[in-house]
């Protein structure tokens, strides 16, 4: 019976173990994802806006006139038709 006094009674450390590993993968996981970000801040390029105020003008007036092009287009299905009973 000496040879069973070491023997750990309890639940099994099996559990208590494979709970660690995912700690542990969870933790690089995470790590992982942050140096990537970091890297992703550091690599990104500042986009700057270099067109001059005639040149903002006039793209927004040519996406104006896009915009009223392409509902020109769409039919009328939902609009209220013209009822007239005098004519």
């Amino acid at each position: 019976m000496a040879e069973y006094s070491a023997v750990q009674k309890g639940s099994s450390s099996l559990k208590e173990l494979e709970k660690k590993k995912k700690d542990k993968e969870r933790k690089h996981l995470e790590e992982q994802v942050l140096t990537a970000q970091n890297e992703e801040e550091e690599t990104k390029k500042v986009y700057v806006d270099k067109r001059t105020p005639a040149q903002l003008a006039f793209d927004k007036i040519q996406e104006k006139r896009e915009f009223n092009r392409h509902l020109d287009t769409l039919t009328e299905h939902y609009d209220i038709p013209k009822v007239s009973w005098t004519k």
